[in-house]
């Protein structure tokens, strides 16, 4: 059999590379993670290490961090997410 994933519209945000994003502030789920401590950022290396359900991941510069449909938070490599996601034109931008 073969199944076709569900079309869900998820929030995203990508890690700095450099100083790609200097001044732009991450979304308010993000800072919440931060906050909580279920994201913890290293400012010396850009690397994020994400708590899920999985266990411990760690999101590296120019990886994607995505809140899923359910809240939770993990990481995605650039080429997965590029394969994965388009952008949402019709939804509300946040």
């Amino acid at each position: 059999m073969k199944f076709r994933k569900k079309p869900v519209v998820i929030e995203a945000w990508r890690i700095p590379v450099n100083t790609e994003h200097t001044g732009i502030l991450p979304p308010m789920w993000l800072v919440d993670g931060l906050m909580n401590k279920s994201v913890i950022a290293d400012p010396e290396t850009g690397c994020v290490a994400i708590k899920t359900l999985e266990g411990e991941m760690v999101g590296n510069p120019g990886d994607w961090i995505i809140q899923g449909v359910k809240g939770e938070l993990y990481p995605c490599k650039p080429d997965i997410f590029d394969a994965t996601y388009t952008a949402d034109t019709e939804g509300k931008q946040t």
